[in-house]
């Protein structure tokens, strides 16, 4: 049993030092370090390894060995993390059971893409739903991405702005949310009206499930170092 939580506390304090979810601006340039600014491309190129479910959702599968570590473990040790890292209004844990050995937590990147040229202004969020299956000596994690969730403003764009600039008076603007399913989307889908922000929304979303479970990986690593001594 102090084994157990002295591998939990190892886990938030290594959480808490090095494992905070990304801020945006960190993400791009990571995604930008590892896929080039050019987002079209970048979309395209991802395209040829990448392919929506049943539910034309994006779905990322890892299995990761824990050896020697039981269920008991790496529940206490996940419960910490994911209690550290979804805990404000826009990222949540909607469920956590022990019995089943299954976390499931919604995140949030807010701002992964937009657009401010025409008439009108875009804003794309990411929502991806996190799952965690626990058994003994291994975790299997599911990142789930089922649509972007865009705010619209009408009139909010460049020439609005200059429209108001000449003298013409502010513009009526008129906010709207709207969701864009990725089967309609740039690269599942060719024709795209919005390519450009579908194509850096993927690779945004991409990079975000790259760094979710290397987070979650070192966070049961390092809860199961073994640092620890038994004689203290």
């Amino acid at each position: 049993m102090r084994k157990i939580f002295f591998a939990a506390i190892m886990a938030f304090a290594t959480l808490t030092a090095n494992a905070q979810l990304m801020r945006t601006e960190e993400l791009e340039t990571y995604a930008k370090d590892k896929y080039g600014d050019k987002w079209t491309e970048a979309a395209g190129n991802l395209a040829a390894t990448l392919s929506l479910d049943k539910n034309n959702s994006l779905t990322y599968t890892e299995v990761i060995p824990c050896e020697g570590a039981t269920k008991s473990q790496l529940y206490v040790i996940l419960n910490y993390w994911f209690t550290a890292s979804f805990n404000d209004a826009n990222s949540v844990i909607k469920l956590n059971d022990k019995e089943t050995g299954t976390i499931i937590a919604s995140g949030c990147i807010s701002d992964v893409a937009g657009h401010v040229g025409g008439s009108n202004s875009y804003r794309v969020d990411v929502h991806p739903l996190i799952k965690v299956d626990i058994k003994d000596g291994k975790i299997r994690v599911t990142y789930t991405v089922q649509a972007y969730d865009v705010k619209k403003i009408a009139g909010g764009g460049i020439l609005g702005a200059v429209a108001s600039g000449l003298g013409g008076g502010p513009m009526n603007t008129k906010e709207t949310l709207e969701t864009w399913t990725l089967d309609k989307c740039f690269p599942f889908a060719e024709k795209d009206k919005h390519k450009k922000i579908s194509s850096k929304a993927l690779i945004m979303t991409h990079a975000f499930s790259n760094v979710m479970m290397d987070k979650i990986k070192e966070a049961v690593q390092n809860g199961l170092s073994g640092n620890e001594k038994e004689d203290w």
